[in-house]
């Protein structure tokens, strides 16, 4: 049966889902099968679970991996009738149906929120008890001072102990900021003598969206845009002219307003679009006045939501104020706030530690994904964003920030970008923000340009106007060491992207070419796909180098490099001209890495098929388990690569250029928010290699 981990709150209001999404990052990554289980939920379905919701889609996990129990009605009547072993007996029998897919269970408890706090306690004692699952246990912080929360941490111990439990770990949850390292110092280690984790209160975890008040409220959206993802930070019920309502108008507010006060209105959406002004969140018209008919089409415009309520003001005011965020409210900026706080404040190889998981055995999609942002927070590193224009990049940065996966600076005029964040709800702070035409680095880029460039008829005023170009500016950064990598192409192309890395970056000694791989993640392994993006119709010598550069990055990515030189033969069995120079580029990376493993020219079946390798190159190291992949020219790289993602649902990661002095990536203009978040993760373990 797997292990499992009964995540278990010791107060009310201790933010345990947090804890055991963070759990669930960790563990996710260190053993190949997890699984989810919620004894208790709320609701009239035990399966229709908001948290059970958020593991399944976050964690990629099937229902027989992640279910919930009993609903908390079914629990009380069972209470009230004397049945807790039918509680138990249940929980058991669903648990070990979890367990046998899986190699570690998350459980997570009760919330302890009802006015049967003791009774949910020890009922979560006992089902842990029962499953044999080691408790973590969260302590709520909240409204305590430092002494109380030390207290209660002690209070825990003895509680659990005094039930036999099993205590893996305590974590001390939404402290206040200024209150971490004071508890830190002061509470106590356990009988292990392991660290007592303390988490801090994120506003931004705390805060709800506009959708989670619209869900709460039961509102119809009746104008604006459908983004539901809009932190509310803050309520304003407008009762005041126009004039001092502005005054007092904050970014992100949520605006109440009777719906017959076209004023406001028209005042919120005019503050929207100037740059000087704040942007609400959202508005809702109460009183279930409908708005004068020639307001709906200036309604229309709004880059925030326009809700509809029935009720008057007082009472929707009151309503919104009562609203809680939950993390398992699925928004990808609050999940990616808990799991940036997690990675900041817990120490996860001494946790693993505890744990004593099997070794993981298989690389998935989702953990590669994973891995990349914990290694590049190993070693932080600083990436530029130059195509601060694009709403896709400034989502993406916002995330990167939440997750502390490393340091950001966004391009372009400041006023646009910061306009165009506040206008779709994206919170920019701690990213620098710089505009290269106003910058103050631009008069020494340029001097640095001219001087590079002179053999081409560069000028200290054709430089000038050069550093206007965010590209050019953005790889100048990295060039003279203000940032460590940059990443482009959602609103340029590929040339645009790396022509000014190709200028004065330039390719690492010994290195003659810049290429590309994509790292192509199959369900239970990456194999690393190269050139497929950058070079049309390699030579031998260039061919040998995409080789060299792409074994080389598969290790820098954790992938054993066994490279394949693709062909339309294997061995000695055909001849030609192509096959000729995929036999001498073998032949070129063997002089020049004798301890790689590479093998060619050989046809892909063969690279990759254990039988066929049999038969084909019987002995050989590489086929039938080949991991690197070297095509002949673009065209076979492309379509190759293209045909492997449509038709069988791998992740191609990239393209991820290599061969250069220092990072630069390019993306595809049709590129998602998570594929920025992706790239910059794999610039910044980039730049973490010493440059050459």
């Amino acid at each position: 049966m797997a292990r499992g981990i009964y995540v278990s709150a010791t107060t009310p209001g201790s933010g345990k889902s947090l804890v055991a999404l963070g759990l669930a990052d960790t563990l996710h990554r260190h053993a190949d099968r997890i699984g989810f289980f919620k004894p208790v939920v709320h609701g009239p379905d035990a399966n229709d679970d908001p948290m059970v919701a958020l593991m399944k889609s976050r964690f990629a996990l099937e229902d027989e991996r992640c279910r919930g129990g009993l609903t908390h009605e079914e629990v009380r009547t069972l209470l009230a009738e004397g049945k807790r072993a039918d509680i138990d007996a249940r929980c058991v029998e669903i648990f070990a149906e979890i367990s046998r897919h899986c190699d570690v269970v998350i459980v997570e408890g009760t919330d302890l929120t009802g006015q049967d706090a003791a009774v949910e306690f020890d009922l979560n004692a006992r089902l842990a008890n029962n499953l044999a699952a080691p408790v973590v246990a969260v302590v709520g912080a909240k409204g305590r001072t430092v002494a109380e929360a030390v207290a209660a941490v002690e209070v825990a111990r003895k509680e659990l102990s005094a039930e036999k439990c099993a205590l893996l770990a305590i974590m001390v949850n939404r402290a206040d900021p200024d209150d971490v390292e004071a508890i830190a110092a002061a509470v106590k280690p356990g009988a292990s003598g392991r660290p007592v984790y303390v988490l801090a209160e994120l506003e931004e975890i705390a805060r709800p969206t506009t959708g989670e008040v619209a869900a709460a409220l039961g509102v119809r959206q009746i104008a604006g845009r459908a983004d539901m993802e809009r932190d509310v930070k803050d309520i304003k019920v407008a009762a005041m002219n126009v004039g001092n309502f502005l005054n007092v108008l904050d970014e992100g507010a949520l605006v109440i307003v009777p719906g017959d006060r076209a004023d406001v209105m028209v005042a919120c959406l005019a503050s929207s679009f100037s740059p000087e002004f704040p942007v609400a969140s959202a508005l809702i018209l109460t009183g279930g006045l409908a708005p004068d008919a020639n307001i709906y089409p200036l309604l229309a415009q709004a880059p925030f939501p326009v809700f509809a309520a029935p009720e008057d003001t007082y009472t929707t005011a009151r309503r919104v104020s009562e609203v809680r965020s939950e993390i398992w409210s699925g928004h990808r900026r609050k999940v990616a706030s808990a799991l940036g706080l997690w990675s900041r404040q817990v120490d996860e190889v001494e946790l693993v530690e505890r744990l004593h998981l099997p070794r993981a055995e298989r690389m998935t999609p989702l953990r590669f994904l994973h891995d990349l942002i914990e290694r590049a927070r190993v070693q932080r590193r600083h990436v530029v964003l130059p195509e601060g224009t694009d709403v896709r990049i400034l989502r993406a940065a916002e995330i990167l920030h939440r997750r502390d996966v490393c340091d950001l600076t966004v391009l372009g005029p400041e006023s646009d970008v910061r306009e165009l964040a506040a206008a779709r709800g994206i919170d920019l702070t701690g990213i620098n923000v710089v505009d290269p035409a106003t910058s103050d680095l631009r008069q020494k880029f340029a001097e640095q340009y001219a001087e590079l460039r002179a053999h081409k008829g560069v000028d200290l005023a054709k430089a000038l106007e050069i550093m206007q170009d965010v590209s050019y500016f953005g790889t100048m950064m990295v060039q003279l060491g203000v940032v460590d990598g940059m990443v482009s192409g959602a609103a340029h192309t590929t040339a645009h992207t790396i022509r000014p890395a190709l200028e004065f970056v330039k390719t690492r000694e010994g290195v003659k070419i810049v290429s590309s791989v994509f790292l192509m993640l199959m369900p239970d392994r990456v194999l690393v796909y190269g050139d497929c993006a950058v070079n049309p119709d390699p030579n031998v010598e260039q061919l040998a180098d995409i080789a060299l550069a792409s074994a080389e990055t598969a290790a820098q990515f954790g992938v054993e490099p066994r490279v394949a030189m693709l062909s339309y033969s294997t061995g000695g069995s055909g001849a030609g001209s192509a096959v000729d120079e995929v036999r001498q580029a073998t032949e070129l990376v063997r002089r020049r890495r004798p301890d790689l493993a590479v093998e060619g020219p050989i046809q892909y079946d063969a690279a990759v098929d254990a039988s066929i390798a049999e038969s084909k190159m019987p002995g050989s190291s590489v086929a039938g388990q080949a991991t690197v992949f070297i095509f002949p020219d673009l065209n076979t790289g492309n379509n190759t690569y293209k045909a492997v993602q449509q038709s069988s649902g791998v992740v191609a990661v990239g393209p991820v250029l290599q061969g250069l002095r220092k990072p630069v990536n390019d993306l595809s203009r049709g590129c998602t928010v998570e594929d920025i978040v992706n790239t910059v993760a794999i610039t910044a373990i980039q730049a973490q290699a010493p440059a050459s």
